[in-house]
């Protein structure tokens, strides 16, 4: 009886769960009458109470609010038309793997990352918005632009992460990015496109919001990450973008002399000392470094070491810069609170324009730290202590010996863009000089620029068509061209510069052209081959200053490559 009356249950379940849904389905239907759909309530402004003026105000375009910004739906049109092409023909994705692939680079050996790299690249196929744009009008050679974008996109960005030996396949989607770039084109030049250089800098924070997909699901549903990677990422923008750092993109490199700016000098940055910093730890004090960098750079930060448990570090470490436009650019210091796990506390930063510098003077800074370069900033009201550092900017010397840049002394506190710095300096002079030891060491500080322009009539004892790149050796430095596929007469046309602080005569400058050949696993073997080497005395640039000129490779039967050196000193 007891297995008859399961069975009958497991009937009765059969025949009248579908029939329930059936009538719950009908009654749902039927017994929902339409309603007539309201109009929906009109006002104006000066009637919407405070709390909607705030909802809305975000979504109003800027030319509503700002008169200096213009409305152009016309160039949303050409942008919208244009959008399919932009993403090959001017290589925007060229220029964000350019960028992103030496922040990879960094990441690489740490955490048992073997790789980082790019499966996919692909912006979509909706454009971005531009809301309103305006234009300034300055005395200099330049044009500054300030458009207002907005970009919801659908892109096709893949990276593939190994570690050890396990392949992790990140996906980006769902692109939503608000922002408001600086543009400056400079120098104009009778030229088409009529300007040389783009400069871009973000003058607030930019929103950007996305999706991550990792195996498969969506890490950011989990509870408490999506906050933190917005938060980290917002950081990281305003940290390589946010005013006053920038971006240059070059457009007429090689195209015109001066275009592109060469160094002009050497900054010498001592950092001495810092006092009453901010207790980062919980438990115990803070773990200092200061991390340096000159605005307009694409190079590392330069970075002190870390003292444990200390609120007043000493440091007295020396570092040096080459500077190329000593008017517009910035020195900019960043003090962090070092973790061993996660990323590194912001204790505070402060910028020094180097305009407020004279050359040969090592003056004395002491720098009140703030939160952030936005004067608007309620946390830069906040005291996060003070840093203490020495500046010396030296000029190269020009062989005219007109080239020494002057400023005049500087006392007191410094005001930059109605922005007063909390900066108190002294000066102890000290005038230049330069000295060379023929025998062995060059007293003087200097820069050495090495100019890669191309080579001719390369042979390759492998394969037909050789992939030549070069690496310039000089110093325990290496810098290298990049990779040119199937060429027998390259042209790279790439400048390196090797900052020297001491350095002996009888030491030479190696350039070494080789090949590089993927096999069938690109990513795990490479086949190297030395197509040839020459080696130039550093002596010789030193004394004559400047070499032009094409010379025959060693273990070559006809190939030469075309370098130029030139060598300042300070």
């Amino acid at each position: 009886m007891r297995h008859l009356y399961f069975i009958f249950e497991f009937i009765g379940f059969l025949i009248g769960f579908p029939i329930g849904l059936l009538l719950g389905f009908f009654i749902f239907i039927y017994s929902s009458q339409p309603e007539d759909v309201k109009d929906p309530d009109i006002k104006s402004l000066n009637e919407c109470d405070p709390n909607s003026l705030v909802d809305l105000f975000s979504e109003i375009p800027p030319w509503v609010k700002h008169p200096d910004f213009e409305r152009i739906d016309w160039l949303n049109k050409a942008l919208h038309d244009m959008w399919p092409y932009l993403d090959k023909v001017i290589a925007i994705c060229k220029i964000i793997r350019e960028t992103a692939e030496p922040i990879f680079a960094e990441y690489v050996g740490k955490y048992q990352i073997r790789s980082i790299r790019f499966q996919s690249l692909n912006l979509g196929s909706l454009p971005p918005t531009i809301y309103g744009i305006r234009v300034h009008e300055t005395n200099e050679n330049e044009l500054v632009i300030e458009p207002a974008i907005r970009w919801a996109g659908i892109p096709h960005i893949t990276v593939v992460v190994k570690i050890l030996s396990v392949r992790l396949i990140v996906q980006l989607m769902d692109v939503q990015v608000f922002a408001t770039p600086r543009m400056i084109l400079r120098p104009l030049v009778p030229t088409f496109p009529c300007f040389g250089n783009i400069t871009m800098t973000l003058i607030d924070k930019p929103h950007v919001d996305f999706g991550l997909r990792l195996l498969g699901g969506d890490v950011m549903a989990i509870p408490g990450f999506y906050q933190f990677v917005q938060e980290y990422i917002r950081k990281q923008v305003a940290s390589l973008y946010l005013w006053p750092q920038t971006l240059n993109i070059p457009i007429l490199q090689g195209s015109l002399s001066g275009t592109i700016k060469k160094p002009v000098g050497i900054l010498h940055v001592k950092v001495v000392r810092a006092k009453k910093l901010l207790k980062a730890d919980i438990i115990g004090r803070s773990d200092p470094y200061v991390k340096i960098k000159l605005t307009g750079e694409r190079l590392p930060s330069k970075k002190t070491s870390i003292k444990m448990r200390n609120l007043n570090p000493e440091w007295n470490e020396n570092f040096k810069l080459t500077v190329k436009d000593p008017e517009s650019q910035f020195i900019q210091f960043n003090v962090f609170d070092w973790d061993q796990i996660g990323t590194h506390d912001p204790l505070g930063m402060q910028i020094l324009p180097l305009k407020l510098l004279t050359p040969y003077d090592t003056q004395e800074f002491t720098l009140d730290l703030v939160n952030s370069t936005n004067p608007y900033d309620p946390q830069n009201k906040k005291k996060r202590g003070q840093l203490m550092v020495e500046l010396t900017y030296n000029p190269f010397i020009e062989e005219s010996g007109s080239g020494i840049y002057n400023s005049g002394p500087l006392d007191g506190d410094q005001v930059v863009d109605g922005k007063k710095l909390g900066i108190k300096s002294q000066i102890r002079s000290r005038k230049p000089s330069m000295s060379v030891d023929k025998s062995s060491q060059i007293d003087a500080a200097g820069l050495l620029l090495v100019t890669v322009q191309g080579a001719e009539e390369l042979e390759s004892k492998l394969y037909d068509n050789p992939n030549p790149y070069v690496l310039v050796r000089f110093s325990g430095e290496k810098r290298k061209t990049k990779m040119i596929k199937r060429s027998h007469r390259p042209y790279w046309n790439e400048e390196f510069q090797f900052v020297v602080e001491e350095a002996t005569l009888k030491e030479k400058i190696r350039f070494e052209v080789k090949s590089k050949k993927r096999t069938l696993f690109a990513y795990r073997f490479r086949k190297k081959e030395l197509l040839g080497y020459v080696d130039i005395n550093f002596s010789d640039v030193v004394y004559n200053g400047r070499i032009r000129g094409k010379y025959n490779l060693i273990n070559s039967k006809n190939a030469v490559i075309h370098i130029e050196l030139q060598w300042s000193t300070t």
